[in-house]
């Protein structure tokens, strides 16, 4: 049996794997999207707090401190009410901060994945070369968002991340759908 030969366990793997993608990535998108990102009204912590408060059961878990700040307990009473609004707004802007400070290992992960993609040609070259590039692209904008954090007034964030993600969500329904390809030559393109 050759090296680059998948047998039937590697193609399920394969399956798993593209499943846990898509899947992945749905619970982030409904997560940030669906609940985060709609609590959120910019430039105003107070009617930020008060969408924490009404939809306490909906909160993710990194809004937990929020939802502490915006709490009844006793060591809360020696802050105003609008300085609790803000804590907790604070809190929430800091863990949009550290997605981005996590964002170029994520995008770095992915580039190394998406070069062995490449090389071991179980996908379409094509697919595999978009996710290098992609990848690559979110490794440099996040860079450059830690180094000038305010680059986010040029530029818009989802440029940073949304083509890498567009990838491993392409990398997943491919892994689902079609799977490995048999000898480790995807698509038509058998040359090295």
């Amino acid at each position: 049996m050759a090296l680059n030969m998948i047998d039937e366990s590697q193609r399920k793997a394969a399956r798993v794997a593209g499943f846990a993608f898509l899947f992945g990535i749905a619970i982030v998108i409904l997560a940030n999207y669906g609940i985060d990102f709609r609590l959120i009204v910019p430039g105003n912590a107070a009617d930020t707090a008060r969408n924490i408060m009404t939809h306490e059961a909906v909160t993710a878990m990194n809004s937990f401190t929020a939802l502490r700040l915006l709490g009844d307990a006793a060591y809360l009473s020696v802050f105003h009410a609008d300085q609790l609004q803000t804590l907790a707004r604070l809190h929430l802007a800091a863990n949009f901060d550290a997605y981005y400070v996590g964002l170029p290992f994520w995008g770095l992960a992915s580039t190394v994945c998406g070069y062995l993609w490449f090389k071991s040609r179980y996908i379409p070259r094509a697919l595999a070369a978009f996710g290098v590039i992609s990848s690559a692209w979110c490794v440099i904008c996040a860079f450059a968002y830690i180094v000038f954090p305010h680059v986010d007034a040029t530029v818009n964030l989802y440029w940073f991340d949304v083509p890498m993600t567009i990838f491993e969500m392409l990398l997943g329904a491919w892994l689902l759908f079609k799977g490995l390809s048999p000898s480790g030559q995807a698509g038509s393109d058998k040359a090295s």
